[in-house]
């Protein structure tokens, strides 16, 4: 059985978690309109309750690529929904969004039928690569 992407969190996820991200409400083309996977990218910020940072992963290589891109093998299970390794992470298009946006991806269920997520995260190297980008999205 596959299963999908169900819980809305209530805390700040771990950097470099991944996350699908809910940007259908309240935002306009040319600005991301879908569910997104996305890399958390910032710590737990003191005064900042309910947001996270995150970058947008996209299966599409961008063209042209540009230093803001990053190309990155996921090195751990998706939900088929979001299968294939391979995603780009689009840093030029950073974004801190609620925590009402944001999910774990449900990975399935145990032998008691709880469910399990998805909670591993990208190594220190590829967090590093991205945050460069992060810089060179924003021109720093």
């Amino acid at each position: 059985m596959e299963c999908e992407l169900v819980l809305t969190i209530v805390y700040h996820p771990q950097r470099g978690t991944i996350v699908t991200v809910n940007f259908d409400s309240g935002f306009k083309v040319p600005e991301m309109v879908k569910n997104r996977l996305c890399v958390v990218i910032s710590p737990p910020i003191e005064m900042r309750q309910g947001l996270c940072t995150v970058v947008p992963l996209s299966q599409s290589a961008p063209n042209p690529e540009m230093d803001y891109h990053y190309e990155l093998t996921i090195p751990f299970q998706l939900p088929r929904r979001w299968s294939g390794q391979t995603r780009w992470a689009k840093a030029d298009m950073i974004c801190a969004v609620g925590w009402h946006r944001i999910n774990l991806l449900m990975i399935g269920k145990d032998h008691h039928g709880k469910r399990i997520y998805q909670t591993n995260t990208l190594s220190k190297i590829h967090m590093d690569n991205i945050s460069k980008c992060v810089r060179d999205g924003l021109g720093m």
